[in-house]
């Protein structure tokens, strides 16, 4: 039994790269096939003839040399089996039509062509991870009922969905570059009829109300995934769409409860609804395990100048001009503790301000021709103590969501950082000679440093979750006493090493410099053991907003326009 194979076939065709597994089974190659191996009715018993059970256990015993790989069809060891039970029924026709499943995925296979015809009853076909950008449907069996195009390098559905198969039941097309208002024209009951599954995740769609109303036509549509495109990020997902599809039983893996689609019910016909804009709240809360920088001050260290220290967070923010018609408000809303950072606070407030820097860090041009700002956030300014509290909370509300997509996808940097402030007197001369000079407190610039900085994966927002809580884990700071200390003392060890190798040193000079190193040692162990263990944490919630009911929804409709 040969298979026919054209020498011009491409190796990275589906036809060329199916029919080289079909090879790898060694259908005609012992323990299958007619052979001498064989021992069948009527022939000669001999030495090398093994039985048909013990033929049959070298294919799926697990230390079997002979035991193939078989994960890519789930009719590939049927199929060997057969080879060995009945090996003369195996000609080409008959192995072709044999499978109904193949599942070739990750295999590099760039083009889809006509050889597949050949497997005239192939109900699933698997083509994910793989490289292809076109699918012609004339080369697709009209028998199929499951196609999955997870992670290739589709661009458009205009192949596709041309003369697709008339009995698809499932469609998978998530993890490619789809989205555009061409492809959602696409998706409509005209070119799948039979479609009851379909995946659109972790694609680029973004105008949701012209996607589900392209969906509400599929007739059999009962389960649909759509987490990952960057509509399902705006707060009215999923509220729309379980409202805008009544016949669906299963969103994103999870069941449709009859308590929400009531909770939902009437969100579809607000016509005058901002649908596609996204909020985003970020919280910085309680700040432990920074050092005292007052507790390696000399008590004998002269009253000026006196240094004050204050701590603060900063992250990027994304901010994004929505259109004048919304009543969506795209300024952050501050904190009710925060001001401007132009505004100084009272002599007796710790907290000083927060703010957006005017600076923009990065431009990036969204797909509706938008400009989006990624903009550094301040939280407030505290002094020292044992457990700050920022309290710092801020809404962002972004419109252009593939933008919003990628920054989460990136995830969140938080910087700490330190402000020092010197304040030295400086004292004048008075022009009266009968008066003495007064001291006049002068501040210098603050001087900042970043002491550290973390990062905060935020992907699972995009995957469908709506909060991320953790604990900013900053290490172990230190203090510039407590690291000029620590240097210090090393520098002494040094020393004390070099004058202990100097042989022609008297014994009590060796001895008064061994009591001034341990003296010196000793303090340094002192400072060493002020250094506090407890790394510096910093409470952090980034959460998304999501319409919970129709009603909550109504603050969002947009004004009547004459």
């Amino acid at each position: 039994m040969k298979l026919v194979t054209k020498s011009a076939m491409s190796s990275n065709t589906l036809s060329a790269v199916i029919e080289k597994l079909i090879r790898s089974l060694c259908l005609n190659d012992f323990p299958c096939g007619n052979g001498t191996w064989r021992n069948t009715k009527g022939s000669a018993e001999r030495a090398e003839m093994e039985s048909t059970d013990a033929l049959l256990d070298l294919l799926s015993c697990p230390r079997s040399p002979w035991r193939h790989d078989v994960m890519w069809s789930p009719q590939a060891l049927p199929l060997r089996q057969l080879a060995v039970l009945t090996p003369e029924r195996l000609h080409a026709p008959f192995i072709y039509n044999y499978f109904t499943s193949l599942r070739i995925v990750d295999r590099d296979v760039t083009a889809i062509d006509g050889g597949l015809l050949k497997f005239s009853k192939l109900e699933e076909l698997v083509l994910s991870a793989n490289k292809i950008s076109e699918v012609p449907t004339a080369n697709l069996p009209g028998t199929l009922k499951i196609l999955e195009l997870r992670a290739n390098r589709l661009s458009s559905l205009d192949s596709l969905a041309s003369g697709a198969p008339p009995r698809l039941q499932y469609l998978g097309l998530s993890s490619n570059t789809l989205g555009s208002q061409n492809d959602v024209a696409h998706l409509t009951g005209r070119h799948w009829p039979q479609l009851v599954c379909l995946d659109l995740s972790d694609c680029g769609f973004q105008d949701q109300q012209a996607l589900l109303n392209g969906l509400s036509t599929l007739p059999c549509l009962r389960t649909l995934l759509l987490e990952g495109n960057p509509f399902t990020l705006a707060s009215s997902y999923p509220g729309l769409t379980v409202d805008s599809l009544p016949q669906l039983s299963c969103l994103d893996t999870s069941w449709i409860s009859p308590e929400e689609r009531h909770r939902f019910r009437g969100l579809a016909k607000m016509s005058d609804l901002a649908v596609d804009i996204a909020s985003a709240t970020v919280s910085v809360g309680r700040m432990t395990g920074i050092p005292d920088p007052r507790m390696t001050v000399d008590d004998k260290a002269p009253n000026f100048p006196v240094v004050s220290y204050r701590y603060f967070i900063t992250y990027e923010s994304l901010r994004h001009q929505t259109p004048a018609h919304s009543k969506i408000n795209t300024e952050t809303k501050f904190d009710a503790r925060s001001v401007t950072e132009g505004q100084r606070s009272n002599e007796n407030c710790e907290k000083q301000t927060s703010k957006q820097d005017s600076g923009i860090l990065n431009s990036e041009k969204s797909s509706c021709g938008n400009t989006c700002a990624v903009l550094r956030h301040t939280t407030s300014k505290l002094s020292w103590s044992e457990s700050m509290d920022f309290g710092d909370t801020q809404t962002h509300t972004v419109s252009a969501l593939g933008d919003l997509k990628k920054f989460l996808n990136r995830g969140l940097r938080l910087s700490l950082e330190e402000e020092k402030s010197p304040v030295k007197s400086d004292f004048t001369k008075s022009k009266d000679k009968n008066k003495k000079s007064v001291p006049e407190l002068v501040q210098d610039a603050p001087i900042r440093r970043i002491l550290g900085s973390v990062h905060i994966p935020l992907q699972s927002l995009v995957r469908g979750g709506q909060q991320v809580k953790v604990l900013c884990d900053f290490g172990v700071l230190h203090t510039d006493s407590e690291v000029e200390a620590t240097q210090t003392h090393q520098k002494d060890l040094g020393r004390k090493n070099k004058e202990d190798k100097k042989e022609d040193k008297e014994t009590k000079g060796r001895q008064h410099n061994a009591a001034s190193s341990k003296d010196k040692e000793k303090r340094a162990l002192e400072v060493q053991d002020s250094i506090t263990s407890q790394p510096v944490i910093v409470e952090l919630i980034v959460e998304l907003k999501k319409w919970q009911t129709a009603s909550e929804a109504h603050h969002f409709l947009l004004p009547q326009t004459s």
